[in-house]
C-alpha cells in the first residue's frame, strides 16, 4: 500500500525538478534542441525565458505531479487490495 501524501509530494517535486532540468538544458544546448514548443503546449501560460513564464511553468509542473500522485495512489491501493495480496500470498 502506498501513502498518498508521500507519493503526491514525491511526484510533485519530481515534476518541478524535471521542469528545472528542462530549463537548464535549454540554456545549455543550441536552440534547435530546445523543448520550448512542447513546454508551451503542455504548460499554459509558460513563455520561454520570461520571469512570469518560468514561475507559471514551475507551479504548473508541480501541480501536474501532485495530480498524478493524487490519482495514481488510490488506484494502486485499490488494485493492491483486490489482487496484490493474492499474488504475494498475503
Amino acid at each position: 500500500m502506498l501513502n498518498t501524501k508521500v507519493v503526491t509530494w514525491s511526484l510533485a517535486l519530481f515534476s518541478a525538478v524535471t521542469f528545472l532540468v528542462c530549463i537548464a538544458f535549454g540554456l545549455i544546448v543550441p536552440e534547435s534542441l530546445h523543448m520550448t514548443a512542447f513546454l508551451e503546449q503542455m504548460l499554459p501560460g509558460f513563455r520561454w525565458l520570461t520571469p512570469a513564464g518560468f514561475a507559471i511553468g514551475l507551479v504548473e509542473a508541480f501541480l501536474y505531479g501532485a495530480y498524478a500522485g493524487l490519482v495514481f495512489t488510490p488506484i494502486h491501493n485499490a488494485l493492491w487490495r483486490r489482487w496484490g495480496g493474492a499474488i504475494h500470498g498475503s
